[in-house]
């Protein structure tokens, strides 16, 4: 099995005993991390690689910032877009690996745009950068290709992502135009894997650190795994681990694992 796991760590400084545990844990094959807060030279590179794992690592002081951490090396590492669509902010990087005995795949880690508010000028960055996300897709790969993109994306894709969608409707994050915009990125050929294996709502990745929220469960599906066919048809199992949500200094953030059968 392969295992791909995605997890917004809201600051890899505050949370390093914590991902520590879960490398030793879950032994995922690649984490995709989001929000590290930190630049390169803060990362800290030298735990990371003393728990077996690479990592590629678009760095961001005080904001954004993605990782990739893999027990393979990775290859033809990029960051953010590139060209005309570059981004000043760290919220992208993809890499290609080699699996033994298997084709090689491309995993891509992004912290998508949080918007803020509709109508802002944040919300119209987000929505310009869901764009740019599709282009990249388009003028860099097939939907044939073994592709994987993971992060927050900040959208809960529908009604049932969402604790309580009348109170959501048109808010932030579960916005008809952003879920649009969400879909555009999806009709290039992905597949969402959690919904491959889940269909009930209630299934939440995102919880508010304010009024209980985790607690009486009113939260988000917002941090998800798209995969192209070849990869969607072999992904056997999706969970989305709650523990890591629970005990002390959590992420507002669970991780979420996806496992292919991959030949």
């Amino acid at each position: 099995m392969f295992k791909i796991v995605t997890w917004n760590v809201n600051s890899i400084g505050v949370r390093l005993s914590r991902l520590l545990a879960f490398l030793d844990r879950e032994k995922p094959d690649v984490l995709c991390l989001q929000e590290l807060k930190c630049d390169d030279a803060k990362f800290p590179a030298g735990e990371i690689e003393a728990a077996g794992y690479h990592a590629a690592v678009f760095g961001q002081k005080t904001y954004n910032g993605v990782a990739l951490l893999s027990r393979l090396p990775p290859e033809n590492i990029q960051r953010n877009f590139g060209g005309k669509d570059d981004d000043p902010a760290s919220r992208f990087i993809s890499a290609r690996y080699s699996p033994p005995g298997s084709e090689p795949l491309t995993v891509m880690c992004a912290y998508c745009p949080n918007g803020q508010s509709l109508g802002s000028e944040k919300f119209a960055y987000k929505m310009d950068w869901f764009a740019r996300l599709r282009r990249h897709f388009d003028a860099n790969y097939q939907k044939s290709d073994r592709i994987v993109i993971t992060g927050d994306f900040n959208i809960a894709p529908e009604d049932r992502d969402v604790w309580d969608p009348v109170a959501w409707k048109e808010h932030i994050h579960c916005s008809s135009g952003e879920r649009a915009a969400l879909a555009e990125v999806v009709g290039f050929g992905l597949y969402d894997t959690f919904r491959l294996h889940h269909k009930d709502a209630g299934l939440f990745s995102w919880w508010d650190y304010r009024e209980l929220s985790f607690q009486q469960n009113k939260g988000l599906r917002i941090d998800l795994i798209y995969a192209t066919r070849p990869l969607a048809g072999v992904c056997v199992r999706t969970q989305i681990d709650r523990n890591e949500r629970k005990g002390e200094k959590p992420s507002d953030h669970a991780p979420v694992i996806a496992e292919f059968k991959l030949s």
